[in-house]
């Protein structure tokens, strides 16, 4: 689909704030509330706009570990792994990426100790077909944005 520059500008205040109001937005892109209405939900509709949500600070809820974990797979018939491993995950698991390279699978994971994320890595190479994981901790992020549409 293709964006003119006022779908843009709106996705990008809703990227910046996603409880900006339909008369912030309006005033921004210089139209109506209810033209700005319809806009958004026809990329809802389209299935742009997939959500909204919160950011969430997760280390002062108690959850102060933060990790990825590459998780290889015997073979591309294990994929079928990627449903169970979704379906079946503990909370803790919040992402899950298909990817090139070293692993099939990257998981990311935020738990509370490194003994809860230890019982996480244990139950994925559990998994029929896992072969090796790699676990990589997080120390602090540095940057986590949304990648802004020009």
């Amino acid at each position: 689909m293709v964006l003119d520059d006022t779908d843009k500008k709106i996705i990008n205040m809703l990227l910046q704030s996603g409880r900006v109001s339909y008369t912030d937005i309006a005033r921004a892109v210089n139209m109506k509330p209810p033209s700005v209405i319809d806009r958004i939900r026809k990329l809802e509709g389209d299935g742009i706009i997939k959500g909204y949500t919160a950011t969430i600070d997760y280390q002062k809820l108690g959850y102060g570990v933060t990790a990825y974990i590459g998780i290889s797979l015997e073979s591309t018939e294990h994929m079928t792994t990627v449903d169970a491993l979704i379906r079946n995950a503990d909370d803790a698991l919040i992402s899950c990426c298909h990817v090139a390279g070293d692993f099939t699978l990257i998981a990311k994971v935020v738990t509370e100790t490194t003994d809860s994320l230890a019982h996480i890595v244990k139950n994925l190479r559990a998994i029929q077909g896992v072969t090796k994981t790699n676990t990589i901790l997080i120390f602090s992020t540095l940057m986590d944005r949304p990648r802004v549409l020009d």
